[in-house]
């Protein structure tokens, strides 16, 4: 199995903005071949001074895929790319970190 954990900084102000369209292509991106898990997750206050955030203007992606070719395919699908060009000018930054089992 293929993990991705990808951390999404949007321009200040438009983490929002940024959600819906990513929100939206999840769909598509659940029905691909592989797909095991694609998600959003944002910072919650559970443990206090403890927790590292990653701010109010990022999230994180979590993935999972049966294969690195899976996620190959994934990268090049047409919604994606659809996507991609959609949401750059919205991202400050990206950091996609893929992991395999140790």
């Amino acid at each position: 199995m293929i993990h991705v954990v990808a951390v999404i900084t949007a321009q200040p102000g438009q983490r929002a903005a940024l959600l819906e369209l990513f929100n939206a292509n999840v769909p598509a991106v659940l029905a691909e071949a592989g797909c095991i898990e694609y998600g959003a997750a944002v910072d919650i206050d559970a443990i206090g001074k403890a927790q590292a955030r990653f701010g109010d203007d990022s999230f994180v992606v979590i993935e999972k895929w049966e294969s690195i070719e899976h996620l190959r395919a994934h990268a090049v699908a047409p919604h994606m790319q659809d996507y991609a060009a959609k949401a750059k000018p919205l991202i400050a930054n990206r950091a996609i970190h893929v992991l395999g089992p140790a």
